[in-house]
Parts: C-alpha cells; sequence; structure tokens
C-alpha cells in the first residue's frame, strides 16, 4: 500500500507538532540475532584487540582482565540508559533525537554531531587497516616476507586501495537492511569462529607444553585493586572506549528492527556482554601462552605489540596463520560496512526533523535506505581519510585517537539525557531507581571524567604522535576542533532553520507514561 500523499496527510503529523515520526525505513526487517551481529560486527573484536592487547599489557602486566572488566562497566551502564530511551522513543535518531527531547534542540544537535563525527572518524581507520591487513595476508600467502606488505604503506596505493574498500561498503550499506545482515552473518561467524580457534588451541599449546611462556591463571588477573596504580586503571577506562565502542548500532536500526521498543535495548546488553566474554578469553588464553615479558613474543614486546595477532599466529596455529591475518581483514573490512548503519540513520532522522537540509531524510525508493545520507558519509569519510593521509600518517592518526573524545562527549550526554529524561519516575519503581537513574548516571559520570582527563592529557605535546602546534598537543587541537566546527555549523544551521531550534519540529517532551496520566 503506497504511502499518503503530502496532501492527505493529517494536520497532526507528527513533524509539523515537534512528535516523533517514521522515516520511511524498511520496518521490521532486523531481528534480535541480526541486531547482535550487526553490533558485534560493529565493534570488530578482531581487529581492536589484536592493536589494544599489547599496549595493555605493557601498563598493566597480567590483570588484563581485570581491566576488560573495569572498562566493560560503564559501557553496560550506558546500554541501560539507551535501552530505556529505545524503549519509550524508537527513533533512529537515537542520541540526537533523544538529547534534544531531553535537553532541547542545542545539546540535542551537537549530540547528534558527535556521533555522526566519530563514525566517519572511525570509518576512514577502519578502511585505512582493511587495507594494511589485505596486503598483509597476500604477503603471507605468497611467501614474500615483507615485500608486498611494505607497498600498504605507499600512499598512492594505500589511499587506492582505501578508497575501492569505502566503494564497496558503500555500495552494501546503500542496499537493503537485508543485504547487510545477509553479509555480516558469514563476515561475523568467520571472524569470531577464528578467534574462538586461536584461543582454543593457546590453550591446547599451554597444556601440552608447547607455549612460549607458560603462565597458569590466578583470580588477581580478575582483580582491578591488584593493579596497583590509578592511572593504569583510568588508562583501562579509557581503553574500553575502543574495544567495547560500536554496539549502539544495534540502537540507530530501531525503526527498522522487530518489536522496536524492545528489540534493539535487548541486542545492545547482549552485544557487550558477548563482546567482555570474547575478550577475556583471548586475552586469557594469550597470556597463558606468551606470559608478559619483554622479549620475544611476550605480550610486552614493544616490538609485536602492534599486531600481536600476526606474531602469535604462526606459532599457535602453525600453517594456518593465515586465518588470523583474514580474521583482521575481515573483522576491519565488515565493520566498515556496518559502521555505514550509525551515521546515515542519525543524518537522516537530523534532516527528518529539520536540523539538516531536508536532502538528508531522503529514503532510498527502492531500497528503503538513507540512500543519500549514506552517500555523504561515504564522500566525507573518503576525502578526510585521502587529505589526512597524504599530508601525514601522524596527523591521521592523532586525529583517530582524538575520537575518544568524542565518544565520551555523545555517549556521556545520551546516559545523562536517560536520567534527566525519567527525572519524575525514578521513584516509581525499585528497577527505575537503578535503570533510569543511578545506572546511566554513573556511566555518564565516567564517560564525563574520561573527557575531562583526556582533554587535559591531550594538551600534553607528547601525547599521541608528539605533533604539536605552538606547544599544544595535537590530540587536543583535532578534538577541539572537531566539537568547535559542529558548534560553527550548528549555528549555521539555526539561522538557516530556525522551525528545530525553536522546538517545532522535534519538542522537549515528558516520558509517555507522565503525560497519560495529566488532566
Amino acid at each position: 500500500m503506497s504511502a499518503p500523499s503530502a496532501a492527505s496527510a493529517p494536520k497532526t503529523d507528527p513533524v509539523a507538532t515537534g512528535g516523533l515520526s517514521q522515516k520511511g525505513l524498511s520496518a521490521g526487517t532486523i531481528g534480535l540475532l541480526g541486531a547482535v551481529v550487526i553490533g558485534i560486527s560493529c565493534i570488530a573484536p578482531a581487529y581492536t584487540l589484536t592493536a589494544a592487547l599489547g599496549p595493555t599489557v605493557s601498563e598493566v602486566g597480567f590483570q588484563v582482565p581485570a581491566i576488560i572488566l573495569v572498562g566493560f562497566i560503564p559501557m553496560l551502564l550506558v546500554a541501560f540508559g539507551y535501552r530505556e530511551l529505545n524503549r519509550v522513543m524508537p527513533d533512529s535518531g537515537t542520541s540526537f533525537t533523544w538529547a534534544s527531547r531531553a535537553f532541547g534542540p542545542w545539546i540535542g544537535w551537537m549530540a547528534g554531531w558527535g556521533l555522526v563525527a566519530a563514525t566517519i572518524l572511525v570509518l576512514s581507520n577502519l578502511a585505512g587497516i582493511a587495507v594494511e591487513f589485505l596486503f598483509l595476508l597476500i604477503d603471507q600467502i605468497a611467501g614474500s616476507p615483507g615485500t608486498i606488505a611494505a607497498m600498504a604503506f605507499n600512499p598512492f596505493i594505500n589511499v587506492t586501495v582505501c578508497l575501492l574498500f569505502m566503494l564497496a561498503a558503500t555500495l552494501v550499506s546503500y542496499r537493503d537492511m537485508q543485504t547487510t545482515q545477509k553479509l555480516q552473518y558469514v563476515l561475523v561467524t568467520f571472524q569470531v569462529a577464528v578467534l574462538l580457534i586461536f584461543s582454543i588451541t593457546a590453550l591446547v599449546q599451554v597444556v601440552q607444553g608447547n607455549a612460549f611462556d607458560a603462565s597458569l591463571p590466578e583470580l588477581s588477573w580478575f582483580n582491578p585493586f591488584a593493579v596497583g596504580s590509578v592511572t593504569a586503571v583510568v588508562a583501562g577506562l579509557s581503553l574500553s572506549i575502543f574495544i567495547f565502542w560500536g554496539w549502539d548500532v544495534t540502537l540507530t536500526m530501531n525503526e527498522e528492527t522487530k518489536d522496536p521498543e524492545k528489540t534493539p535495548g535487548r541486542a545492545a546488553t547482549l552485544t557487550v556482554i558477548t563482546i567482555v566474554v570474547l575478550y577475556l578469553l583471548i586475552a586469557v588464553s594469550l597470556l597463558m601462552f606468551a606470559g608478559t615479558g619483554a622479549e620475544g613474543l611476550g605480550l610486552g614486546n614493544p616490538d609485536i605489540q602492534d599486531n600481536v595477532f600476526f606474531y602469535l599466529s604462526g606459532p599457535v596455529l602453525g600453517p594456518m596463520a593465515f586465518l588470523v591475518s583474514l580474521a583482521v581483514l575481515t573483522s576491519s573490512a565488515s565493520s566498515l560496512q556496518s559502521t555505514f548503519v550509525g551515521p546515515a540513520r542519525t543524518l537522516l532522522a537530523m534532516g527528518h526533523y529539520g536540523a539538516l537540509p531536508k536532502k538528508f531524510a531522503q529514503i532510498s525508493p527502492r531500497f528503503f535506505t538513507p540512500g543519500y545520507a549514506t552517500v555523504v558519509s561515504a564522500i566525507v569519510a573518503s576525502a578526510f581519510y585521502t587529505v589526512m593521509r597524504l599530508i601525514s600518517e601522524n596527523v591521521l592518526w592523532d586525529t583517530i585517537t582524538a575520537l575518544g573524545m568524542m565518544i565520551c562527549f555523545y555517549y556521556g550526554i545520551t546516559a545523562f539525557a536517560c536520567v534527566w529524561y525519567f527525572r519524575k519516575q525514578w521513584l516509581d519503581s525499585t528497577r527505575n531507581i537503578f535503570f533510569t537513574l543511578l545506572f546511566p548516571l554513573l556511566g555518564g559520570a565516567i564517560l564525563a571524567a574520561l573527557f575531562a582527563i583526556t582533554l587535559v592529557d591531550s594538551m600534553d605535546p607528547d601525547y599521541g604522535s608528539g605533533s604539536n602546534i605552538g606547544g599544544v598537543g595535537l590530540v587536543f587541537i583535532l578534538g577541539m576542533g572537531v566539537i568547535l566546527l559542529g558548534v560553527i555549523v550548528m549555528v549555521w544551521q539555526a539561522i538557516k532553520r530556525p522551525a528545530f531550534f525553536r522546538g517545532e519540529t522535534l519538542s522537549l517532551e515528558s516520558p509517555p507514561s507522565l503525560r497519560r496520566v495529566k488532566r
């Protein structure tokens, strides 16, 4: 049945009266399993952990599992807040829509900007990583140590192949969500299967006495108080921003999921729990196999920390070592595609409610996806990567480092939006006390503290790559630059499209249950 024409639309159109409304996406196409799979894909566990495990060991030694658990806490607490907001306002705009409803259009717009900026920055990073592991995989299969792999660091080859990856991911993302779902079933299943085989084989090697530096697990590995350094614990919390980030993609699909009030929230929680279990298994198995020494295959060796899985794959899996490189390539490539879901749907909602030009609200008539927003996201991410990579690799990676601030920024705003939106319901039940007040408040407070700490630390000229301008760290300049750019664009949009900023298209509102009891 065709949608009603503009002429026949009711005068109580939700957008016209400041309420929520559908965007024309393909409703009911994603189930709970599909949402969890896409969430895992967006987090990209194989790619994320191979880069994060080594540096974390150098900070906390055998207490890596404890740091993973500490980092898991704020993510879970924030996920509860997301779930509660989605329960009463399932909208593809997520952070943008919810913060606008709780705090008004200005803060809501910046929350949306934070999400879009962070995801577009990481899109370019994922494409770049996919390029490196593609050449590394070809190098392994061809048996030419370093020769082919080195080609990935030629700027022109790197950028060309990166843009091809971006194009492929855009084409898949432009199509219907069922295509994305089917592709991710294959890619995520392979990625997780290889990680499980890798971990279990490492444990078998330990039992058989073939480990590099066998270490029996202890309960102290899981005790954050055994770390012995507040600085290291803070570093662990910062680590969680990177290794768990991406689960919120399950919420941005809420208008396309079955049972949109419940499925996205459940998927977010299940995604975070699944990832922490997988991370703990991998961390424990590799600690048992390689130990934390600073030589050879020890996880504390700075020479292998940039790519732990690659260096351990041969000793653990033998002739099947190439599967690990293929898994990391699959991880970054699949995450590149699934990460498009978040910014495209946020831009769609911002266009739909008049916070951006109406073109962003365009839906592909064939695939029922945010076609225009997807293409714009791809073009911006591609242009950003090309310019930054050709200018300086240090500038590129410092920009990626700065995205941690953006993640804390919009996650924190969303968590506080949950607390404020449900303020009149806090004491309605014990459940509300925890899920609408204590949990999101604590999660938001942790992220706000991390944002402030990172902001201060990144001013140090030695932070990140060590690049600086006038003695101020480049990471700080880039991070604040992205936020200030958002403010400038927001003010420009307020001049061009004042209706949204007057609360006419998306208004402040009390929780639905409270409205019903008003007389």
